[in-house]
């Protein structure tokens, strides 16, 4: 197998990262997100249609019609398995609750709308999230983001050593920031399927970065006063063909997710396409430079 200089350019790569999470940043900062309704409050309902050729602009003119404050909604095709070929799904979203009577009101507008254009069409499901919910789902969901992250950094500092933890943890950060960038970016929407996938990622990046911290402290010990850089470059090589298989088996099963799944795990198969490919990077090029000069002193 080729010998790599994984670390020779380590500085180059490091820089990378930096303006990556520096971009991702700007756009969080700037654009935000394009959040689900489990963040913002509202409701979604599905609305199924038995018509091949329905499509989400008819489904946008029929909401327009019965009010302009529902025009700016946000309609998505839906796909499940088992539906006949000629009945379409959609899941609409508005940015607002309604109370029983008026939900009933809305059904049986849209219902009849539909049916003027001779089509059986039904709204199957109504549900809403209120604000106060939404309000506590994204603190309880931000403080299981920041829980997970100590907790790795403690664990990583009792296996290894705390700069080590502070290593991961910073590579960890470094996905899920670039990660969330890629979501602002091209707006795709962050509900908690999503933030189930940046979960997931931290799990899955912080597998690979321990498997090479845990070959970098074997060959310290196997290989006592050798340089510090050859035997953290040695240690990269020894785990990288690992790394990549396992890469690339996981990016193939999420992307074809991505590609053909329904519209309720696109989220999550967007999140861990983007992580597998960023949280492989950082595992090799981020998590072991960052320790490098603390190897060295030791």
């Amino acid at each position: 197998m080729k010998h790599f200089d994984f670390v020779g350019k380590r500085k180059v790569f490091i820089s990378i990262s930096a303006v990556m999470v520096a971009i991702s940043l700007i756009f969080i900062f700037t654009k935000g997100f394009n959040f689900g309704v489990e963040f913002l409050g509202g409701s979604e309902l599905i609305l199924r249609v038995e018509s091949s050729n329905f499509t989400e602009a008819d489904v946008r003119k029929i909401l327009s019609d019965i009010s302009s404050e529902f025009s700016s909604a946000r309609v998505t095709r839906v796909r499940s398995i088992g539906d006949p070929e000629n009945v379409v799904k959609f899941s609409v979203t508005l940015t607002k609750t309604f109370t029983t009577e008026e939900k009933a009101d809305v059904q049986a507008q849209i219902e009849s709308k539909i049916s003027e254009r001779n089509l059986k069409g039904q709204v199957i499901s109504f549900n809403e999230t209120g604000g106060s919910a939404a309000e506590e789902i994204r603190r309880l969901t931000w403080r299981a983001v920041i829980i997970t992250l100590v907790a790795i950094l403690v664990y990583i500092t009792l296996r290894f050593n705390f700069v080590f933890g502070v290593g991961a943890t910073l590579a960890l950060v470094h996905d899920v920031v670039v990660t969330m960038g890629f979501f602002s970016i091209l707006s795709y929407e962050l509900n908690v399927p999503a933030v189930a996938a940046l979960l997931t990622l931290i799990g899955y990046s912080l597998n690979n970065t321990i498997i090479v911290y845990d070959r970098i402290r074997e060959n310290m010990k196997k290989f006592k006063g050798r340089e510090t850089l050859s035997i953290v470059n040695d240690s990269i090589n020894q785990v990288f063909r690992r790394t990549i298989n396992t890469s690339v088996t996981t990016f193939i099963v999420v992307f074809v997710l991505l590609l053909f799944a329904g519209n309720a795990i696109k989220p999550f198969a967007f999140g861990m396409t983007v992580g597998t490919i960023v949280g492989t990077y950082s595992s090799i090029y981020v998590a072991s430079p960052l320790v490098i000069r603390w190897v060295k002193s030791r």
